[in-house]
């Protein structure tokens, strides 16, 4: 369940064109295992990000600098917001780190992206008696399989925060309810639109990313100076909206599941 896009120009006779292809793109192989540029992208992010937080540990000072100063306004403002919605300094100093991480990392791998000349790194691979270049980096989240691990890791936790806080025996009383016919109807709706984040979770992101990925890219085919800057813009902020739709969802689920069963 691996989808990624490429731009390529097909000719036959005087004739152009953009051909689409959801299909994984290896770079490599490690033990038979494909090693796709979309995985190598959220490593790279991973790496960033890693590298970024060591440093401004390491720079922390008592007078704050301007960095830091904005860092903490950041960091401060999500966690008020986070605190707000639980309604509990407990609780929001438990699931703040997961938010926040959820934001951080997606905003990194739709942002990354994004970077200009990204695609233009890679190695040549023969495909069709011609030579391909497959490049290194390409943007993780239109690959539905980084999506997906996404969508399960926000419905793992959010049903864990329901257990552990509810406790299991109430939590499952949403979802396994026999007290009546009504009651146990409506678990079962319950548990099937718990099953049903997964595939809104992973298919939202995917979609929103490939298909501004796919813009910029016939825009690059039809108008290769001046179209693409403007839609890249506009790409970021959607890269940063979709960031945050998928935190806040994760945040606001989380509400719900701890919340004692009605």
């Amino acid at each position: 369940m691996e989808h990624t896009e490429s731009l390529e120009t097909t000719h036959e006779g005087t004739e152009s064109g953009i051909a689409v292809h959801l299909a994984p793109e290896a770079v490599g192989y490690v033990f038979g295992v494909p090693l796709t540029n979309t995985l190598l992208t959220v490593w790279l992010v991973m790496a960033v990000l890693i590298g970024v937080a060591l440093l401004l540990r390491k720079r922390l000072r008592l007078v704050p600098s301007k960095v830091q100063t904005s860092a903490e306004a950041l960091v401060g403002g999500g966690y008020d917001y986070v605190k707000e919605v639980l309604e509990s300094e407990e609780y929001a100093r438990r699931f703040f780190p997961l938010i926040a991480t959820i934001f951080i990392f997606i905003l990194g791998i739709n942002w990354i992206g994004l970077l200009p000349g990204i695609d233009a790194i890679g190695v040549y691979h023969e495909s069709h008696g011609a030579m391909k270049l497959v490049p290194f980096f390409h943007p993780g989240n239109t690959d539905l399989n980084i999506t997906f691990a996404f969508a399960i890791v926000a419905f793992v936790s959010i049903e864990i925060a329901g257990v552990l806080i509810v406790g299991m025996a109430k939590y499952s009383k949403k979802f396994i309810n026999f007290s009546s016919p009504l009651n146990f109807i409506i678990g079962i709706i319950e548990l099937l639109s718990e099953l049903a984040r997964l595939i809104s979770f992973s298919f939202r992101l995917f979609g929103n990313i490939f298909a501004g990925k796919m813009l910029l890219l016939v825009a690059l085919f039809f108008v290769p100076f001046v179209l693409p800057v403007p839609l890249m813009a506009f790409e970021l902020f959607v890269g940063l909206i979709q960031a945050f739709i998928f935190a806040i969802l994760t945040l606001f689920f989380v509400k719900l599941a701890i919340e004692e069963p009605h």
